[in-house]
């Protein structure tokens, strides 16, 4: 069934599974679903909400169960099964931590690559880029899902998604900290994705999407390349191009979707989909303009949507605004001078849109920054081990109670 712009929404959250003592990732999620369904299955279905497994054994996910028509009270049904999945992994001593990475792990020696259902396609993928790496097996994401039907929508939708892309790591950015220190990017799991398939570079293109506005163009110009390119290392097809297809916003055609990949998974299920929530907002009210405007809109240069993409992922809200046609078209105040200014003016905007929680809630990122800011904080200079400890015991019981990270 095919849905129209902005009908239906489907989420996704990924979470570690670490060690309640240690912090270390523990590679159970297996043992997750065997208990629920008795066997070492990739998926569980749980109301309206689902768990899946991910390419390595240490993350789980959980998603919306099918498309929703309303995003708000998803909050607290994965706030739930957040509790449930704890609940199991109790025995383990283990619990789920939130967060875009986690800031000690090495990823070399502790992946453990998922080993049952759909596993020839994950071992392919190490195969090929080798995913015992920061990019690949220590990352955890949020994604949106958002419906067309047709190519006309789907004009408008894809439009509207590369212009807001380079600014959302302004707010989403969590990932300060890798290897035991600050990194020097607010958003290292982006500045790792964008670089993990450089062994054929054309499966991520520039991060942003090029400038396709159909069907049969995104075919041409996106995934046909990505099949050519991928065949000498996948002579038995078993790699399907949607999901090859690493740019920070993909095509489903196959689900009639659009699905944005960029945003660093949040400390608690409320901040994501309050981020989400105002994410969509700007959306539709770009998607409403007129043709004329639209037309402007598609016309948006790549490269120059890159260069604000890669400023955001360093400096998250502190990141100059560097393409004034952009924000121009996103109706913000001339002399904005960083992408922080360009949220808030957007938060007071749609304010209407929002429930009162998730207004309070973004409200107090914009006055206070990105998570990997208030991360940053709590340090002088690099974390120490304590510290990082400290952080951690935070952001699981952020999770735990579905509470903001504060300053």
């Amino acid at each position: 069934m095919s849905y129209k712009l902005f009908e239906v929404f489907g989420v996704e959250l990924e979470y570690m599974i670490v060690d309640k003592t240690t912090f270390k990732v523990k590679p159970i999620a297996d043992l997750v679903f065997k208990e629920c369904t008795g066997s070492f299955t990739s998926d569980y279905e749980n109301g309206t909400v689902a768990w899946s497994n991910e390419l390595v054994s240490h993350v789980i996910e959980i998603k919306t169960n099918g498309p929703v028509k309303e995003m708000g009270p998803m909050a607290e049904a994965f706030h739930s099964n957040v509790t449930a999945i704890n609940k199991l992994l109790e025995k383990h001593n283990a619990i789920l931590m939130p967060g875009g990475a986690h800031p000690t792990v090495d990823p070399l020696t502790e992946t453990k690559i998922w080993p049952h259902e759909y596993n020839e396609i994950y071992a392919l993928y190490d195969r090929v880029f080798n995913c015992k790496g920061h990019g690949w097996s220590n990352l955890q994401s949020t994604h949106i899902n958002l419906p067309f039907q047709g190519d006309g929508e789907f004009r408008k939708l894809h439009a509207a998604i590369r212009a807001i892309l380079p600014f959302i790591p302004a707010l989403t950015a969590s990932t300060p900290i890798l290897d035991g220190a600050l990194s020097g990017f607010k958003d290292t799991r982006l500045e790792y994705y964008r670089k993990n398939q450089q062994k054929i570079p054309i499966i991520a293109g520039k991060v942003i999407p090029e400038p396709v506005y159909s069907k049969e163009a995104y075919h041409q110009k996106i995934f046909n390349p990505i099949k050519d390119a991928i065949r000498p290392f996948d002579s038995e097809g078993i790699l399907d191009h949607h999901f090859l297809n690493s740019r920070g916003a993909i095509a489903r055609f196959d689900r009639g979707a659009i699905e944005i990949r960029i945003i660093d998974n949040q400390e608690a299920p409320k901040v994501d989909i309050a981020i989400l929530c105002l994410i969509v907002a700007v959306l539709k009210d770009l998607c409403q303009q007129s043709e004329a405007e639209i037309s402007k809109l598609a016309l948006l240069d790549t490269d120059l949507l890159a260069q604000q993409l890669l400023a955001a992922i360093k400096d998250a809200e502190k990141a100059k605004t560097t393409y004034p046609d952009l924000t121009k078209h996103l109706g913000i105040d001339e002399k904005v001078e960083n992408l922080g200014e360009v949220w808030k003016q957007l938060l007071n905007r749609y304010k209407t849109s929002l429930t009162a929680d998730q207004f309070n809630t973004l409200s107090y990122i914009v006055e206070n920054g990105s998570l990997a800011s208030r991360m940053e904080s709590r340090f002088n200079a690099n974390p120490n081990a304590q510290g990082i400890a400290e952080i951690n015991k935070e952001m699981i019981r952020c999770l735990q109670h579905n509470a903001l990270f504060t300053k």
